[in-house]
């Protein structure tokens, strides 16, 4: 398989702590694949240094051909904004802001007019069942309900990577199955990569593969020759 995404030899420390050592993972478009390991064991950190929110201290990370090790923090921010959507473990809305102004956000600041980012983020609520939450704040609505007001923030752009970081952690059993049922449909449907950080063996069930992480360390051996080989573009 090409990779969209193959980061190698990463390492990153904070401090003393060193949180990543010689670290590699690969990404297949449209693949989903979760990333384990116990608490501490620096899979969050893998997450966000392949995502480009954080920079490893050493190693690469090749997306689409580029280093992402290698841009500029506004090159990094745009290629978050324009290509890769994220979902974090508390959803992270605005509180200020309705749902469906939590949806439209994003795709204004991508230069989308009000009118236009409206309809689109209406159609994914609807696609994720909380259009009726439209205008509520997200202190009015539950949990699970605020996490697919989540996905719909993420998938709306129509990126090419999800990157989510433990998306049902706060949730009840019944919350998490369909919030991941609903989060794998629509990037099925999308061809939407998803690159899933948890620790709970039944939510890394729905992933095609799993890459387990330990004391900052992985190993994915097909990486190294997927990143010297050309990569899928978007």
């Amino acid at each position: 398989m090409t990779a969209l995404l193959a980061a190698t030899g990463l390492a990153r420390s904070f401090g003393p702590t060193q949180a990543l050592r010689d670290a590699s993972i690969y990404i297949g478009t449209g693949e989903i694949v979760a990333i384990m390991g116990p608490s501490g064991s620096g899979k969050s950190t893998m997450l966000h240094c392949i995502a480009g929110i954080l920079l490893p201290d050493t190693g690469s990370v090749l997306y689409a051909g580029n280093d992402v090790t290698r841009m500029s923090d506004g090159e990094r921010s745009a290629l978050r904004r324009r290509e890769f959507g994220f979902v974090f473990q508390f959803g992270q809305l605005v509180p200020e802001l309705s749902c469906i102004e939590n949806v439209t956000l994003p795709l204004q600041l991508s230069g989308m007019t009000k009118k236009e980012a409206r309809a689109l983020a209406y159609r994914q609520l609807e696609a994720l069942q909380v259009a009726d939450l439209a205008d509520k704040r997200p202190s009015e609505v539950s949990g699970g309900q605020g996490q697919r007001v989540a996905l719909a923030r993420a998938l709306a752009p129509r990126p090419k990577i999800i990157f989510a970081d433990e998306p049902t952690g706060a949730l009840d059993s019944l919350s998490g199955e369909l919030v991941m049922n609903l989060l794998t449909k629509a990037a099925r449907e999308s061809d939407t990569a998803i690159v899933l950080v948890t620790h709970e063996p039944h939510i890394s069930a729905y992933a095609d593969r799993e890459v387990v992480v330990r004391d900052g360390r992985s190993l994915e051996p097909t990486a190294t020759a997927l990143a010297d080989s050309s990569l899928d573009r978007p």
